[in-house]
């Protein structure tokens, strides 16, 4: 068995405006240290023994977790030992 973890985030290129919606809120709140927030989306998937558990991540990232038109992924294999 495996738990992959999939970061997803918006590309460097593309205006995040709930990013600075958090970032002029923390400012407000007088956390003017922080100097950008991007938001993005984290999935965890548990996905039972594959041979090719990357390509198979891979694909379901580029087909429906990410638009990666204006986003960018990333991701985490671990493979579970049954205890």
């Amino acid at each position: 068995m495996y738990k992959v973890k999939v970061y997803v985030t918006l590309r460097e290129s593309v205006l995040d405006p709930q990013g600075v919606a958090v970032k002029d809120a923390l400012h407000t709140m007088s956390y003017e240290e922080v100097a950008d927030v991007r938001i993005g989306k984290y999935l965890e998937l548990q996905m039972e023994e594959v041979t090719n558990v990357e390509q198979r991540v891979k694909e379901m990232c580029e087909k429906l977790l990410a638009n990666t038109v204006i986003e960018d992924y990333r991701f985490d294999v671990e493979e579970v030992v049954p205890s």
